[in-house]
């Protein structure tokens, strides 16, 4: 393995939507506005009090959690076994590269919309503003390796650097890759440069 950059804290993400706000109306209704219920450690980012299901011709997944502000596209990220529940096969990707991704229906209490493409399996990744890049010797989009230890110690591979001014340090896995690794949020691993 390369060398120790650094330690970085885990964030744990379930399934959950993004909403475009038009797409926001016609799920809630006319000039409908998000209700945030808890911030997320990303500057801006809300858990909302809306929750949505998800469908397909093979499987439904009830109590979605959307998560604001609204975007420009709409985005729905699940986890691989959740692709298994509903059928589906959705490429792993960074965020907002839905070209070619697979499509679902999304009901929420006042109309549904049909997505043709928007579903992926978010690509593991960690947060990080231009300071913590510095500090890491990193750059936006390169590409680093995670360490877990303990009982279920594994390794990420293929994980993305982000960098933004406004962004957190964090690491970013699904559940499925949480629970194979035995993490809890806020548990620091190891970053190792490629």
């Amino acid at each position: 393995m390369a060398k120790l950059i650094g330690k970085v804290p885990v964030g744990i993400s379930n399934r959950h939507i993004h909403l475009s706000q038009e797409d926001l109306e016609t799920l809630f209704g006319k000039g409908y506005q998000l209700t945030p219920v808890k911030d997320l450690k990303q500057t801006g980012q809300f858990a909302a009090e809306e929750t949505l299901t998800i469908a397909t011709k093979k499987g439904v997944i009830q109590n979605v959690r959307v998560l604001g502000p609204t975007r420009s596209k709409t985005q729905v990220e699940i986890s691989r076994t959740d692709s298994f529940a509903l059928g589906l096969r959705p490429p792993v990707r960074d965020s907002g590269a839905l070209e070619g991704s697979e499509g679902v229906t999304i009901i929420g209490p006042e109309g549904s919309i049909k997505l043709d493409e928007g579903v992926i399996i978010a690509l593991r990744h960690i947060h990080m503003s231009p300071a913590d890049a510095e500090q890491f010797g990193v750059q936006d989009k390169d590409i680093v390796t995670v360490k877990v230890d303990g009982e279920r110690g594994l390794v990420f591979e293929n994980v993305l650097v982000r960098v933004r001014d406004d962004f957190v340090l964090e690491f970013h896995i699904d559940t499925d890759e949480a629970n194979a690794a035995g993490l809890a949020n806020n548990q620091e691993v190891e970053v190792y440069s490629n």
